[in-house]
C-alpha cells in the first residue's frame, strides 16, 4: 500500500516516461505515417504483460498491447528473455495486431537482472510486402495477401538486431528503409522509456513502484464499477451497418450489440453479429475489447486513467466464426470502418441505460496509398500513406467539427507541403464543403474535399475508406450526414470509385479526388425556435 500522493506522482511520471517515448518516436519517423499521421502508441507494461501506462494516441492499441506481450510470454518464457532483448510481433491471430502493418516492438526491462517490466510501441509501417503497395488491399481474401507477418520473434540481442531478420524484412518491402528506419525508431524509444524507468526505480524503488501500479489499476477499475453501478440494470441493444467488405460489393455487413448491465458488472455481447467476411472487414477480439472499453470510459463524465484496469472492468463476448472473432486466415487490413461500427453500437446500446449525452455518427477514419514504382534520386519505390477523417457528428450539446478525427482514430493528416516536396504528386483543392453535415438542432461536421494530380506515369492508388453508401447516422430527428465520395478523372471524364479500390493507375496529369462523409446532426431543427439547447 502507498499513499495517496505517492501514487499520484508514480502515476504522472510513468504517464511522462510514456509521452516522452511517444514524441521521440514521432520525431524519429521515416515515413510520413509516423512523423507526420502519428499512426503510432508506447505504453509500459507489468512483468506478466498488464498495461501500467499509456499516452492515448490510438485508444484501440491499449486492447492489443497485452496481447502481444502475452504471446511473448508465452513463447520465450520471462527466464529465456535476456537484457538487450527486444521483439517483434504483427500477427493478428496470435499477437492481436489490428493488421500486419502495425508491428509492435516490445523492449524488455531488468532491474538488478530481473526482468521487472516492459516497454513497447505499436506503429504502422509504410509496406510489408503482401499484393499492393502499403500492404493494404481493400480486395483481400486472405491474410497472406496482406503482407509478412511475424509471430513473435526475438530479433535484437544485446541491442543489435539480427542481420538475417532485418534482410527478411528488406526482402518483403518496397519501401525498405522507412520500414526499418521506423522499427530503429521504435527500438530508441522502447530503450529510452527503459533507461527512464531505471531512473524512477533507483529514485522511488521497485517495490513502491510496483505496489503503485497495482494500487492504480485496482483504483481504475473500482471508479469505473462504480460508475457502471449507478447506472440501470437491463440490457439493451444497437447495431451499424457497414457498406460492404470490398469483395462482396453492395452487401451491407452489420454489426449487433446487446448490452447487459447487472450491478457493477457490464458485457457486451456480440453474438448476433455478422459471420466472418471474405473481405478484409474483418477484427480479432483484441480490438472489441478496447472498442468497448472507450466506450465506457467516453461515457464516465470524468477523466480516469487508462491502464489495465480500464480492461479489467469490462466483459466481451464475440462469437467464433463471425466478423469480430474470424477465423484464419481471413483477412482483416481494412478493419477500421469495423471498429467505429463497433463503438457507435455500443454508444447506442448504453446510451439507453445511461443519462449519456448523446452523440450522431462521425466520417470514421480512411486511408490513401499511392505507390511510385519509379527510382526517385537512385532511392527505391516510395509509398504515400494518409490517414484522414471528415466530420464529426453533432452531440445533444454541441455542433460537430470539420475534419476531425472520432472514437478510436486520432491521427493527423499530412500536410501538403510534405505531399508536394516528398512525392510526384499535385494537391489542386483542399476544401471544405459547407453546409453539408447533417442538419439538425446540433449540425454534423462538415465534410471536406482533396483533390491529386499525377506529376509522373505508373502511379498505383489504394483506398481504405467507409460511408461510401450508408451515411453517417444521425439521432434524434436530425439528418444522417453525406456519404464519402472517391472518383478518378482519366482524361478528364470522371469515374465513380468504390470506398475500397486497389493498384488504380494514375499517370501523369490524372487526377483523383475523394470527398469525405460529413457527421450526423442531433436534434429535431425545430426544437432550435423553441430555445432547446439540449436533447433528452
Amino acid at each position: 500500500m502507498v499513499d495517496s500522493i505517492t501514487e499520484e506522482i508514480l502515476n504522472a511520471s510513468l504517464a511522462g516516461v510514456v509521452k516522452q517515448m511517444q514524441e521521440a518516436l514521432f520525431r524519429t519517423g521515416f515515413s510520413t505515417i509516423i512523423r507526420e499521421s502519428h499512426d503510432a502508441s508506447c505504453a509500459i507494461l507489468t512483468a506478466g504483460g498488464d498495461v501500467a501506462a499509456q499516452h492515448i494516441v490510438l485508444p484501440l492499441h491499449l486492447g492489443v498491447f497485452p496481447v502481444s506481450i502475452k504471446a511473448v510470454l508465452e513463447r520465450y518464457s520471462s527466464d529465456n528473455i535476456r537484457e538487450g532483448d527486444a521483439f517483434l510481433v504483427n500477427h493478428p491471430y496470435i499477437g492481436g495486431s489490428p493488421h500486419a502493418p502495425d508491428m509492435c516492438v516490445i523492449v524488455p526491462v531488468f532491474i538488478k537482472s530481473e526482468l521487472a517490466y516492459f516497454t513497447a510501441s505499436i506503429a504502422h509501417k509504410s509496406d510489408i510486402g503482401g499484393s499492393v503497395p502499403g500492404s493494404c488491399s481493400g480486395k483481400a481474401t486472405d491474410i497472406y495477401s496482406e503482407g509478412i507477418h511475424f509471430p513473435p520473434i526475438r530479433f535484437v540481442r544485446n541491442r543489435e538486431i539480427s542481420p538475417e531478420i532485418e534482410a527478411l524484412i528488406r526482402a518483403n518491402s518496397r519501401s525498405a528503409d522507412l520500414v526499418m528506419g521506423d522499427i530503429r525508431g521504435q527500438l530508441g524509444c522502447g530503450w529510452l522509456g527503459s533507461d527512464r524507468i531505471v531512473e524512477l526505480v533507483e529514485k522511488y524503488g521497485k517495490d513502491t513502484i510496483d505496489r503503485a501500479i497495482s494500487q492504480r489499476v485496482a483504483n481504475v477499475e473500482r471508479i469505473i464499477r462504480k460508475e457502471i453501478e449507478q447506472w440501470s440494470d437491463g440490457s439493451a441493444s444497437g447495431d451499424r451497418l457497414l457498406d460492404d467488405d470490398g469483395v462482396r460489393i453492395g452487401h451491407p455487413i452489420r454489426i449487433v450489440v446487446t448490452v447487459k448491465k447487472d450491478g457493477d458488472q457490464i458485457v457486451f455481447d456480440f453474438s448476433d453479429s455478422d459471420d466472418q467476411a471474405i473481405g478484409p472487414a474483418n477484427i480479432r477480439p483484441s480490438l472489441v475489447k478496447a472498442a468497448c472499453a472507450y466506450v465506457v470510459i467516453s461515457s464516465l463524465g470524468k477523466e480516469i486513467t487508462v491502464n489495465q484496469g480500464v480492461l479489467n472492468a469490462i466483459e466481451i463476448i464475440t462469437r467464433p466464426g463471425s466478423l469480430l472473432e474470424p477465423e484464419l486466415p481471413a483477412p482483416m487490413n481494412t478493419y477500421n470502418p469495423t471498429v467505429h461500427a463497433v463503438i457507435n453500437s455500443g454508444f447506442d446500446a448504453l446510451g439507453q441505460l445511461t443519462e449519456m449525452v448523446q452523440r450522431a455518427d462521425g466520417s470514421d477514419s480512411r486511408s490513401l496509398i499511392f505507390g511510385f514504382p519509379k527510382k526517385r534520386d537512385e532511392v527505391r519505390p516510395s509509398i504515400s500513406y494518409e490517414i484522414f477523417a471528415g466530420g464529426s457528428g453533432a452531440s445533444s450539446s454541441n455542433p460537430g467539427l470539420t475534419g476531425c478525427h472520432v472514437n478510436q482514430t486520432n491521427g493527423r493528416i499530412t500536410p501538403i507541403e510534405i505531399l508536394e516536396t516528398e512525392y510526384p504528386l499535385r494537391i489542386t483543392e483542399f476544401s471544405v464543403l459547407k453546409n453539408s453535415g447533417g442538419r439538425g438542432l446540433f449540425s454534423g461536421g462538415d465534410a471536406f474535399r482533396r483533390v491529386y494530380q499525377s506529376l509522373e506515369d505508373g502511379i498505383r492508388l489504394s483506398i481504405r475508406s467507409s460511408r461510401h453508401q450508408i451515411p453517417p447516422r444521425g439521432v434524434s430527428g436530425a439528418q444522417d450526414g453525406k456519404p464519402g465520395k472517391a472518383t478518378l478523372y482519366p482524361d478528364g471524364e470522371p469515374k465513380l470509385l468504390s470506398s475500397r479500390e486497389v493498384n488504380i493507375p494514375l499517370n501523369r496529369g490524372e487526377s483523383f479526388a475523394l470527398d469525405t462523409p460529413s457527421g450526423g446532426g442531433c436534434g429535431n431543427l425545430s426544437e432550435s425556435s423553441q430555445g432547446s439547447t439540449r436533447v433528452a
